[in-house]
């Protein structure tokens, strides 16, 4: 009986066309790493169009002067992935940041999908910016988040025998890994692939015991002295134990499937870590610049929600969604109920929660469809699929109207929306949420899947 289920899972993934997934290439050199991602690239056929996808890639911005890790000014590249529909990836070294989506509408015209900004200088100044600078806190567009995405409470978590303490850069708490995060580091590339019908380039990060902790780190630039925002008495922290080394590799297919595939390994023989990675790429699939996602439509896969207290920590609840604006089980508008007064939207403005997928078993990993938006006037359609437990909706509840894209419009709040895939918040915490820890030596491995299509009037 379970191989029967286990060919019909495998069935219906194929009918998906979401069968075989991404496998990551380490170490050995750039042309291994090249042919082994070029065989464990998505297999599919070339669909309706029979051309190749492209990957190619140019210098983006000046050198940057002032990188964590790094002494001397380091050059970002952007990589342009275009596949046979014309869809188009925009890939920033400065972050692993996905800086644009260009998909077709259900006519064939071409639009940007994601926001972000033109300019390196902006992401360097305004993306997610450290207390140090004035402009302090950002909205994160398109980054890799690391090492733990999304909140962990009061900066500080039990591992190892000890308590580990981290920067305090939201409110009480410690948000997106910290003052500077992965989304500050210029990564670097391991290798690319190109297949009949994928091109895929991996970044790599290597991130030092004591990441985002106070004091000199051996080996590296320390980015900030203390670890607490300037308004506040300095602190001292830990930082995050163990050196974590880090690849994402960012694959687009001639099916229109955006695929990124995450892969860690903790070098450290001795200490544990805490690892939750995710991308913050904000939608509007009716255009970057267009206004708001409140008449997008949006389904999640998702019964249960994790609910938050007034700092956006989770409590430890897991509560039904049934009978509350934060259901999400059949497809409603994204506005239809955001301005109810209801305590959990009132808290984060809008949305900003974690929904735990419904799997068959906690400790199933399998690839599912975690959601489905639709954009009724273009027409055009994404899908969420993952291997994670839980998923973010975040509806853009904190733009002000202060940052300007790339299509030279100002965004305001709800222009766009975040399905941010994930462990849940705050479970070094959280004895009953599933497990952040990675020990040593050991692999993290995640997969998530954007899928573009169309639908008819």
């Amino acid at each position: 009986m379970r191989e029967i289920g286990r060919q019909r899972r495998l069935r219906r993934l194929v009918t998906l066309g979401l069968v075989p997934m991404v496998a990551i290439a380490v170490g050995g050199s750039l042309a291994a790493t090249k042919a082994s991602a070029a065989s464990s690239a998505p297999a599919s056929s070339n669909g309706h169009c029979k051309s190749r996808p492209t990957l190619t890639v140019e210098p983006f911005g000046s050198p940057v002067a002032d990188t964590p890790y790094s002494n001397t000014p380091e050059q970002t590249f952007r990589y342009t992935l275009t596949n046979c529909h014309g869809l188009q990836i925009r890939l920033l070294t400065y972050g692993a940041t996905t800086q644009s989506i260009t998909v077709p509408d259900r006519h064939g015209h071409l639009k940007n999908i994601a926001l972000g900004f033109a300019t390196l200088a902006d992401y360097v100044n305004l993306d997610s910016p450290p207390p140090t600078s004035p402009n302090f806190g950002g909205p994160y567009f398109g980054e890799t988040i690391g090492r733990y995405g999304n909140r962990i409470a009061k900066g500080t978590f039990p591992l190892n025998g000890t308590s580990y303490t981290l920067p305090i850069n939201n409110g009480p708490n410690s948000l997106h890994g910290g003052f500077v995060g992965f989304g500050n580091h210029i990564w670097h590339a391991t290798g690319t692939a190109k297949t009949r019908s994928s091109v895929s380039v991996t970044l790599k990060l290597v991130s030092p015991n004591g990441d985002e902790g106070s004091g000199l780190i051996p080996g590296t630039k320390v980015y900030e002295a203390n670890c607490s925002i300037p308004a506040n008495p300095p602190s001292k922290c830990t930082g995050y134990p163990a050196q974590l080394t880090v690849w994402v590799t960012f694959t687009l297919d001639n099916h229109n499937r955006y695929w990124l595939t995450y892969k860690a390994h903790n070098d450290d023989s001795k200490l544990s870590t805490v690892l939750n990675l995710t991308n913050h790429t904000y939608f509007n699939l009716a255009g970057e610049g267009s206004g708001t996602i409140y008449d997008h439509k949006l389904r999640l896969n998702a019964h249960y929600y994790t609910p938050v207290d007034e700092t956006l920590i989770p409590t430890g609840e897991i509560a039904p969604v049934a009978g509350t604006p934060l259901d999400f089980t059949r497809s409603v508008a994204i506005g239809a109920r955001i301005r109810d007064s209801f305590e959990q939207l009132v808290i984060g403005r809008g949305y900003d929660h974690n929904y735990v997928l419904d799997r068959k078993s906690p400790h199933d990993k399998s690839l599912i469809l975690a959601a489905r938006v639709h954009e009724p006037s273009s027409g055009r359609r994404l899908d969420v699929l993952t291997t994670e437990p839980g998923i973010q909706l975040y509806t853009g509840n904190f733009l002000d109207g202060t940052l300007v894209g790339t299509s030279g419009k100002m965004y305001r709040q709800g222009d766009g929306f975040a399905l941010e895939t994930q462990h849940y918040p705050d479970s070094p915490n959280q004895p009953n949420f599933p497990s952040t820890v990675l020990r040593p030596d050991e692999v993290y491995e995640t997969t998530t899947i954007y899928k573009f299509s169309t639908f008819d009037d």
